[in-house]
């Protein structure tokens, strides 16, 4: 029997993509809440004895993670045989240390509520700094897809002479992938954060970089300061305005217009969530991660 594949709300689209790429069923769920604010969800497509797909990015967590908990609980329920989450977005990767006295590690906790409700985990480049690899946290098989492949074919078809930026010293895995990719040269800034919206970026020495185009390129943008200071560093030092790919679209607040005001050339984003930037799709690459799991789990886990 094939997979029956659930998007949650706000994933549709994406959802559209994998069903083309994967063989299955795009089952259909009704959800609302109640006037008190729960929710109600019920699964309108039969999942027994079915391997189920869940779809949900997990930008803006805390509000989505409820409904999902109960979504994939109650097809469990229902006799699902293994139940697997698609989150091309993995949230609370960022504390994955105790900062200060009292914090907690929220990325192991976070990991031990998703790993008890699901049977495996398909992500994109998650936000790894001192966790290495998702295992050292999950319990669950997962899968890593990675973005740079499909990000450097997008370079190679749509700009002349890329001359790839990493905004600091943490995208250079980035920049360094996305450049092998492309065959190109690649270069990083250095960052220097005072506050969560006040950041100050340098160069390296780079008049020989000028005649071609800069690109820069970043896992995740949320308040976009980051790539703001980059920008006006790169066109300081002469080069021209930049075009911007990111991998992760957040984009808080006014982050989307506070780039494009900043006279960046293009902003391009993979569509790992859903943003009017999106030009780089991922589902054929997150398509294949989760066939390829779902291959190789054992029936009863």
């Amino acid at each position: 029997m094939i997979p029956i594949l659930f998007a949650m709300p706000g994933n549709e689209t994406f959802a559209l993509h994998l069903d083309r790429a994967i063989s299955c069923e795009v089952g259909q769920m009704e959800m609302r809440h109640f006037p008190d604010g729960e929710s109600y969800i019920r699964l309108l497509s039969p999942v027994r004895g079915r391997d189920v797909i869940f779809v949900c990015t997990l930008d803006h967590p805390d509000e989505k993670m409820i409904s999902l908990y109960l979504a994939i609980s109650i097809a469990r329920e229902l006799g699902a045989r293994r139940i697997g989450l698609v989150a091309p977005y993995l949230a609370y990767m960022r504390q994955d240390a105790r900062f200060q006295e009292g914090e907690g590690v929220t990325s192991a906790h976070f990991a031990r509520f998703v790993s008890d409700f699901c049977d495996w985990l398909v992500t994109v480049d998650p936000h790894l700094h001192r966790h290495h690899k998702l295992n050292e946290i999950y319990s669950i098989p997962t899968k890593v897809v990675r973005a740079a492949p499909v990000i450097g074919d997008w370079i190679a078809e749509h700009v002349e002479e890329p001359v790839i930026v990493g905004p600091d010293a943490e995208s250079e895995q980035w920049a360094a992938k996305v450049a092998k990719s492309v065959g190109c040269r690649y270069t990083v800034l250095s960052k220097t954060r005072s506050g969560d919206r006040d950041v100050a970026v340098a160069a390296p020495e780079i008049s020989g970089w000028k005649g071609g185009t800069p690109v820069l390129v970043d896992d995740i943008t949320s308040t976009a300061q980051t790539m703001i200071a980059a920008a006006n560093c790169l066109k300081t030092a002469g080069l021209p305005p930049p075009i911007c790919i990111t991998v992760h679209p957040i984009f808080a607040g006014n982050a989307y217009q506070d780039l494009q005001n900043a006279g960046v050339e293009r902003i391009v984003s993979c569509n790992t969530i859903a943003h009017p930037s999106n030009q780089i799709d991922l589902s054929d690459a997150i398509a294949v991660a989760a066939v390829e799991l779902m291959a190789i789990l054992p029936i009863n886990l």
